[in-house]
């Protein structure tokens, strides 16, 4: 039973069913030497190691002289802090890229007083104002998939210009993915359902810091400085500036919720505390997030831990990794 358990949190964690079973079969050896490891499961040291070479790259086996195997608990630990020293490090780098554009311009990169019209910075940098225009230049004389953060979404005239662009983007081959925070499910579910109709892939999380947009491999666009305001927007086409900013979408991407829970906002709000609690967030910050009161998360942490059938918080994230809700 501990076995099956095992390969389900171990699946649920985004292991494939191998690396998963092959996490359960050594569980129980845990502290062997290598040589009766191996001799046990039938295999050699050499095919062993190969074997076991996703868990070893995630630090979940260790394998020296003796196996060593992190129980079940502390794999759930060790996932959530590795996952969020990820996403930390890419925020920080693209924050830093972000404070270093006005120096790949120097003195010119200053936007000047009349903002509309593009205007070129080094060849590279581009201080532009974002528009459906802008927008749909920009679709056109580019390839590849889109991808954007979008700290809110307001109901207004030009969004139906943004979602025309993107669907004819969509019809032509193209992928469209966009990350939102949960306070859209509330103030804007029908441009959010609008939006998945015609085929973008939606995302939420419980919050998003700033607003990103990334174009294949050759654009990168964000606010200067980062934060919720739209303008202005800085267009960067350095390869390398652009990788990092997708390794930043692309881990956000990973802890964000799929659309498919849209039209179940309570399983929604569910998994977004969930993931909130099992980050180590303060019920202050989880309120301000998910935009709720605080008396209203706490009332919700004690639902989740009754019906979990967890003592704290941290026994509430290992069996809702177990149940696959996280």
């Amino acid at each position: 039973m501990e076995n099956g358990r095992s390969q389900t949190l171990m699946t649920a964690l985004g292991f494939d069913p191998g690396a998963a079973q092959l996490y359960s079969r050594l569980l129980p050896l845990n502290g062997w030497p290598l040589v009766v490891v191996a001799a046990t499961l039938s295999s050699s040291e050499e095919e062993l190691l190969e074997e076991a070479a996703p868990l070893v790259e995630s630090g979940v086996v260790s394998i020296g002289e003796t196996l060593t195997v992190l129980s079940p608990t502390a794999v759930v630990a060790h996932m959530l802090e590795r996952a969020a020293t990820r996403a930390q490090d890419a925020h920080d780098h693209l924050l830093k890229i972000s404070q270093s554009v006005p120096y790949v311009a120097g003195t010119a990169a200053r936007l000047p007083a009349q903002i509309g019209e593009e205007h070129p910075i080094e060849g590279e940098v581009i201080a532009t104002e974002f528009t459906p225009e802008t927008f749909e230049r920009l679709v056109s004389a580019t390839s590849g998939d889109m991808m954007w953060l979008r700290p809110a979404v307001t109901v207004h005239p030009s969004e139906m210009r943004f979602i025309s662009v993107i669907e004819s983007t969509i019809k032509s081959g193209r992928r469209c993915r966009g990350i939102y925070p949960v306070a859209a499910l509330k103030h804007s579910p029908d441009v959010l359902r609008m939006r998945v109709e015609i085929g973008e892939e939606v995302r939420i999380l419980p919050r998003v810091g700033t607003h990103l947009m990334v174009v294949g491999s050759t654009h990168a666009m964000f606010p200067d400085p980062l934060g919720p305001v739209e303008q202005p927007i800085i267009n960067v086409r350095q390869r390398g500036i652009v990788e990092v900013v997708t390794s930043y979408f692309e881990e956000l991407w990973r802890r964000a919720l799929p659309a498919a829970e849209l039209d179940d906002l309570p399983n929604a709000e569910r998994r977004l505390l969930l993931a909130e609690l099992a980050s180590g967030a303060q019920d202050e910050q989880i309120a301000r997030r998910l935009g709720v009161s605080l008396r209203t998360v706490r009332r919700r942490v004690a639902e989740l831990l009754e019906e979990l059938g967890a003592t704290s918080r941290f026994e509430a994230g290992v069996e809702a990794a177990r149940r696959a809700w996280l």
